[in-house]
């Protein structure tokens, strides 16, 4: 989940908005201004539809606080947070490093519900102070705003707890059953699982409500639930790749027999000659034997047709520099944390100024397959001979 707008940042964690986020804050503001117009019947258009606004943005602001809670306990433990990212369903933070230990797991999940707690119970706290009742109405603006903001942030809160993963109550069970079984991948495999079923039951949920007369409330819910399928899948399979490719090294699956290009050659004779003859994506361009660059189709597509006759791969290429190298000695898991990161599907292998070969995305997910249908593969009995 990529921000789309930046906000900045905050003790050194970028803020963001994915473009969903608009979406959900549209439906808020609107929901809120219609329930304050039909409750407050005294209060003007205008000022229901303020309050309203003003009531969305306070929430946002406790998202934010819910993520950044999971963000700095995460620091405290010693693990990289790169963003934050507010969006349709609420928010992600971006922590770079896995948890080591299943008490980091459990603090850093457990973190986000206690936060979105105390904001909760601290608003129908101060809304008590100032005489609301809970069996009545609010009956100021200042009442009515802190009333809807602690109950949606205690429901957040229960939410989060359920235990289906990636949800934080979902990575609480995965910490429990880490401590228990010692074993991380075990534990997110569980922990995937479980939150696949919990996933199952919103699904269904949604669409008997809807059936039932519920309407777009089912199928929000079913939304939800979509969402939490498709993630927990995600991390049962995050879960498989970390296990394949625990502590192997970029030079035990590194493709050492890449073609290479010379900078100095048309894009023209690049696309005839490379391109359109060998099926390789990734060209690393030499110069004297030393690596200066890479060029990908997508590079060349960067460039006008008509200008492949006038424009060399030295101009087409992404320098060296402009690169994210690795070395042999690089673990396979990092590689593929540093693609995924950065949104690059290939990484060029150097050690003392030369290339010793390419490792790709493409490339490690095929090895996997293929690890995997070996591993499902009935096992050979040799012949008894009689």
């Amino acid at each position: 989940m990529r921000a789309n707008i930046k906000l900045g940042r905050i003790h050194g964690i970028e803020i963001g908005l994915h473009y969903s986020w608009f979406i959900i804050a549209a439906l808020i503001v609107f929901s809120l201004g219609e329930h304050f117009r039909q409750v407050y019947r005294n209060w003007g258009t205008g000022q229901a539809w303020f309050v309203a606004l003003f009531t969305a943005v306070l929430f946002f602001i406790s998202l934010l606080l819910h993520e950044l809670s999971h963000s700095l306990v995460a620091q405290a433990r010693g693990l990289k947070v790169k963003a934050i990212t507010l969006f349709a369903l609420g928010g992600v933070s971006q922590i770079q490093d896995d948890a080591t230990d299943a008490k980091t797991e459990f603090w850093v999940a457990i973190a986000g519900p206690i936060a979105s707690l105390i904001i909760g119970f601290g608003c129908l706290a101060v809304a008590v102070s100032l005489g609301w009742h809970r069996a009545a109405e609010p009956r100021t603006v200042m009442t009515a705003v802190l009333v809807w903001l602690g109950y949606i942030n205690v429901a957040l809160a229960v939410f989060n707890m359920i235990p289906g993963f990636p949800l934080d109550g979902g990575r609480v069970l995965r910490s429990i059953v880490w401590a228990i079984t010692k074993n991380a991948d075990r534990s997110t495999r569980i922990a995937a699982r479980v939150g696949e079923g919990v996933a199952f039951l919103f699904i269904l949920d949604g669409i008997w409500q809807f059936f039932s007369g519920a309407g777009f409330g089912g199928l929000w819910i079913a939304f939800i639930g979509w969402f939490l399928m498709d993630a927990a899948k995600a991390s049962y399979g995050q879960a498989e790749i970390t296990a394949a490719f625990q502590g192997m090294r970029v030079s035990d699956v590194m493709s050492r027999d890449w073609v290479t290009v010379n900078r100095g050659m048309s894009l023209q004779d690049f696309v005839d000659s490379y391109l359109l003859t060998t099926g390789q994506r990734c060209y690393p361009v030499e110069d004297q034997g030393r690596l200066v660059g890479l060029i990908t189709p997508r590079d060349v597509g960067a460039i006008p047709r008509e200008r492949w006759d006038v424009t060399t791969v030295r101009e087409a290429m992404r320098p060296l520099e402009e690169l994210h190298v690795i070395s042999p000695d690089t673990q396979v898991l990092d590689a593929l944390k540093l693609m995924a990161g950065n949104d690059v599907n290939q990484l060029p292998v150097v050690a003392h100024g030369t290339l010793q070969g390419v490792v790709s995305r493409s490339q490690l997910m095929q090895l996997l397959q293929t690890r995997s249908e070996l591993q499902g593969a009935a096992p050979h009995h040799p012949p008894i001979a009689a």
